[in-house]
């Protein structure tokens, strides 16, 4: 008789927010995981309702505590996308509790992700600015791309997403230049342009444009440029849905359940990290 594998129990950060509700759904959906807690900051009206039907999804037969404080006994991991600040919080405290996480909060600061890389020496947890598996994907398409090119093609990359996200450029348009950038030898923070008006003058060569569009509901779209002589290439990934996001988000956790501690990205999660 086969062993019956132990499930793996959720906490969901922000379990009423946008993401938290559709991170929620997929806990419940994905066959190795359990939505065992969920939890909102202090005064929100969600407090002390079903996460499921706050979402609109079902029943998930808890309630939605007062900080993570109030769960953090009752889950193996914690799948964070609130706010940068609220996530460092987290952090230190799965950190004191050796408790796993996932983080696909965006807008994390150098000083976020360098404190984070410290705090994760006693935990173990995934962090990417973004959770979908063709995204990460195209980084690496990125990567590879500028490498192949060289300097002969200009690199600009266009991002566009709804009108309520607070952080610009989007986590993920910096990865994406971040990975063109390495795939040409450049460091990022020196040739990275962020945005262009008026008389600019020429465009340097070993510059990288990352520009930002907001409006509307749009989920999430990233295209990378690479402009030549006589032709250019496009990469575009459109994200339809938010699922994208949290059904990567669960893959990471029942991945990271287990690991040794330490600083985790989804290439680690999908085996990509090695191509």
């Amino acid at each position: 008789m086969e062993k019956e594998e132990k499930m793996i129990n959720v906490i969901v950060a922000g379990a009423s927010g946008r993401m938290g509700q559709r991170v929620g759904y997929m806990v419940s959906e994905h066959p190795g995981l359990h939505y065992a807690a969920a939890f909102e900051a202090a005064g929100s009206p969600a407090i002390g309702r079903d996460p499921g039907e706050t979402a609109g999804w079902g029943k998930a037969g808890i309630s939605i505590a007062e900080g993570f404080e109030a769960v953090i006994d009752q889950g193996d991991v914690l799948i964070d996308f609130t706010f940068h600040k609220a996530t460092m919080e987290f952090a230190r405290l799965a950190a004191r509790h050796n408790k796993a996480m996932v983080i696909g909060t965006t807008g994390l600061t150098p000083e976020n992700l360098a404190e984070l890389a410290e705090l994760s020496r006693h935990f173990p947890c995934v962090q990417s600015p973004n959770m979908a598996v063709g995204v990460n994907v195209l980084f690496k398409l990125a990567a590879r791309t500028a490498a192949i090119l060289g300097d002969d093609y200009d690199i600009e990359i266009v991002e566009a997403h709804h009108n309520k996200k607070k952080d610009a450029p989007s986590g993920t348009a910096l990865k994406l230049a971040e990975m063109a950038a390495s795939g040409v030898n450049r460091d990022l923070a020196e040739v990275a342009v962020y945005e262009r008006h008026g008389m600019i003058g020429e465009r340097t060569k070993k510059e990288i444009g990352i520009q930002t569009i907001r409006g509307g509901d749009i989920v999430g779209e990233h295209t990378i440029y690479f402009a030549g002589p006589g032709e250019r290439i496009e990469i575009t990934h459109r994200a339809h849905s938010r699922d994208n996001f949290a059904k990567g988000a669960t893959k990471a956790a029942a991945w990271v359940v287990g690991q040794k501690p330490g600083l985790y990205s989804m290439f680690d999660v999908l085996g990509l990290q090695d191509l």
